[in-house]
Order: C-alpha cells, then sequence, then structure tokens
C-alpha cells in the first residue's frame, strides 16, 4: 500500500485540539462565499480564521459566512484582525468567545493600518490579559526571536511570526530569523511555531516547512490567486511536500559535483554473452 503524508507524519497539535493538516486558512477577500467554501475544501484544512470584526456571523442565509461553513469539518479560530490597540483586542476576543463558543483565538494587535505590522507593546499586553482569562491564544507576532520568546513566558498555545507583511506575498523574507525561533523557543517552551502572513505561492509554504515550522496560515494568497481553487489544492500538496523534506532530512549543499552512480568497481566484459 502507498504511504499518505498522514501516515508519515504526527498530527498538529495546538493547546487541546489535534489537527491531521498543518495548513490553516483564513475566510476573508474572497469573491464569493461559495468560492471560499470550495477552496476551504480543496485545501484539506481543518482550522479556518474568521476576522470576527469584519463579516456576518447572523442575518439571512446569503449574507452570513458561516452558512457556508461546515462546521463539524473545520476548528474555527476567531482573529483580531483590524484590532490596533491591546484594549481592542481583547474585547474583540471577548466577543468571539461568546458568539463562536471557543476559547481559540488568533491575537493580533497591529501598529497601523498602511504596514499591518504586530505592535509588540500591545501585543505583549493583551496576550498576557487573554491567557490568564483562559483564552487559547494563537499569538501573531514579527520575526523577533527575542518577542516570540517572551509570548511564549506567557503560556501561549502558538508562537506565529510573520514570513512578510500581511498580504504582500513576498514569502519567508528572514529564514534565519525563522530559524532561530524554531531552535530556541519551540525545544524550551513545547509549542508549535506556525508562519502567518505574507505567503504568495506554493513555494513560499514549502520553504517555511523546510525550515522546520510547524504550520502555516494563509489567507491572501489563495484567495486572491487568478485561481483560487487550483492555488488551494497547491498550497495543500505544498505543506504536505515541505514538511515530509523536513522530516526526511535534505543532503548536504557541496560546491562541486558528485557523482550519482560509483565512479569505482569493475565493468564486467560483454565477452561470452551469446550473440557478441
Amino acid at each position: 500500500m502507498t504511504a499518505t503524508a498522514a501516515d508519515l507524519d504526527t498530527p498538529l497539535k495546538v493547546g487541546d485540539y489535534t489537527f491531521n493538516s498543518r495548513l490553516i486558512v483564513g475566510t476573508g477577500k474572497y469573491e464569493t462565499f461559495p468560492l471560499m467554501r470550495d477552496c476551504l475544501e480543496a485545501s484539506g484544512t481543518e482550522c479556518i480564521t474568521v476576522a470576527v470584526r469584519r463579516v456576518k456571523l447572523d442575518g439571512p442565509a446569503e449574507e452570513n459566512l458561516l452558512s457556508f461553513v461546515d462546521e463539524s469539518k473545520y476548528k474555527i479560530l476567531p482573529n483580531t484582525a483590524g484590532c490596533f490597540s491591546a484594549e481592542d483586542a481583547i474585547r474583540t476576543a471577548h466577543l468571539s468567545r461568546e458568539a463562536l463558543n471557543t476559547p481559540l483565538v488568533k491575537l493580533e494587535v497591529l501598529a497601523d493600518p498602511k504596514t499591518l505590522l504586530p505592535d509588540p507593546v500591545g501585543t505583549l499586553e493583551a496576550c498576557n490579559k487573554l491567557v490568564k482569562e483562559g483564552f487559547t491564544v494563537m499569538v501573531y507576532t514579527s520575526d523577533d526571536p527575542v518577542m516570540a520568546r517572551r509570548l511564549a513566558d506567557l503560556g501561549v498555545a502558538s508562537v506565529m511570526p510573520a514570513g512578510s507583511p500581511i498580504g504582500s506575498g513576498q514569502g519567508v523574507l528572514n529564514p534565519n530569523n525563522i530559524r532561530i525561533i524554531l531552535e530556541t523557543v519551540r525545544p524550551e517552551f513545547k509549542l508549535p511555531i506556525i508562519v502567518d502572513a505574507g505567503v504568495g505561492t506554493a513555494s513560499d509554504v514549502s520553504i517555511a516547512m523546510e525550515l522546520g515550522a510547524d504550520g502555516v496560515l494563509l489567507n491572501t494568497g489563495i484567495a486572491h490567486a487568478k485561481d483560487p481553487l487550483r492555488m488551494a489544492v497547491a498550497m495543500k500538496a505544498a505543506v504536505e511536500a515541505g514538511r515530509l523534506a523536513h522530516l526526511a532530512g535534505r543532503i548536504p549543499r557541496k560546491l562541486y559535483a558528485n557523482a550519482s552512480s560509483p565512479m569505482e568497481g569493475r565493468i564486467e566484459s560483454a565477452k561470452g554473452i551469446p550473440g557478441e
């Protein structure tokens, strides 16, 4: 029997939650809700983010995002997207817990609307309070290893460093910082490191996973692709390929060629073979 990606890997664990897929997909920016639904299915994700400040979660079915989400198939991860202060993010987290009946929250506290970079002071403040109030916090942050350590020390369920600015499509701009976080923060605090933001195409996802990231969260890379459905399938394959390549271990890089076949050894003579 041919081995599958699931056969060759272990599930992703975030707090008390377990996912077979290591791809987390957002629900925003799609042209239509039916397209969003089809892309989520094609991506193989089991965890989806919902920006509770920006979408309708009630009202007529055709206007309600949840009408197009099979909650028996996906774990909803509400996020505090669009919050520019700790107070606003904390309030949004409480609203999402009440509306969606989940302690999960993807915490975002942004510095300004132009760069959408995380505000480190506000992020630490909101994170500290929400963890103490019993939330399972998955926190969006920069790729600064010192900041990642401070957040992990507060007791978050996952640290989620940005590959590059939100929606930029630039991929992983600083793989060295991501590697430092993976090699220092993850083993000490025993929590998953999930690359969040900036993914533009499948190769960006593979790079993040080959670095050793435990997962990737993305939205724009699928939703704004020329063909979102095809890109959703590509992102699923990229997560699996990058993860398995990391687990398999790449060969060392060498300056010069190394023959695939042995250069030494005796070649058997063809003499005596019938017909020669």
